[in-house]
């Protein structure tokens, strides 16, 4: 397996040629979309990372964006993920989890007081599971109920980012057609895999999900909360603000 490496490029620094690139990898796993909706939503990001073979070839991106509001009085920032790839011969490879963690810990180094979450939507079983991967605490989980307080803010992000489409009472965030779902293979699961805890809960919380329907869900990115591997990266950020 060839190792890659992360890059993290502002969005204006996106260069027009990468557009095309970053779709065609975008398209080989996922459908209900197209170029100029990718090109429009990725507009509308902060940062991507991505990540490039020793070929100079693409084989993943993340993208986000940083929200920022008031809550109860005080400011709170959220990270907000959007499209993540990463070619199916680099799966299991920890380039982009380290590296995003590590830009997470810039973004909080420039408010350090200020709380930051992790705002993620869901739309497949193995994004959902880096979740307890990453954090010690996140929601939803079976593993205990989302706190009020926090539910709270999950709502609030959620209908500042998505409006109309997201529905409190089941945390989805459901499109009137499809704005990018798995295609055929990519979306099946194998029953081996239904049966682990986390992909059951997941399903059982978003059955649609081949759909593109997203299940909202948020961790907050402070030391504390975050495991090993991802706790490393963080902390490496935070000694670099951006």
């Amino acid at each position: 397996m060839s190792k890659l490496t992360a890059k993290v490029i502002a969005q204006p620094h996106l260069f027009p040629h990468l557009c095309p690139v970053m779709y065609e990898l975008y398209r080989t796993y996922y459908d209900g979309t197209s170029e100029n909706f990718f090109w429009n939503d990725l507009s509308q990001k902060d940062y991507a990372i991505l990540l490039w073979n020793p070929e100079g070839q693409l084989g993943g991106f993340s993208t986000l964006s940083i929200l920022s509001r008031q809550w109860e009085g005080d400011r709170i920032r959220a990270i907000f993920s959007g499209d993540t790839i990463i070619h199916r011969q680099y799966w299991g490879e920890q380039t982009l989890p380290l590296a995003w963690c590590r830009l997470a810990g810039q973004i909080k180094a420039q408010h350090p007081h200020t709380p930051l979450y992790w705002f993620l939507i869901v739309k497949g079983y193995r994004t959902y599971r880096y979740l307890p991967l990453f954090a010690k605490v996140f929601y939803p989980t079976y593993r205990y109920p989302t706190p009020p307080p926090m539910q709270a803010i999950a709502d609030a992000l959620a209908t500042q980012k998505f409006g109309e489409y997201y529905n409190p009472k089941t945390g989805l965030i459901r499109f009137p057609t499809s704005r990018g779902h798995l295609r055929g293979n990519w979306a099946d699961i194998k029953a081996g895999i239904r049966k682990k805890p986390d992909v059951r809960y997941f399903l059982e919380r978003n059955p649609d999900y081949y759909k593109g329907d997203e299940l909202v869900c948020l961790m907050e990115l402070r030391e504390s909360n975050l495991r090993s591997h991802a706790r490393r990266g963080f902390l490496a950020g935070l000694q670099h603000p951006l």
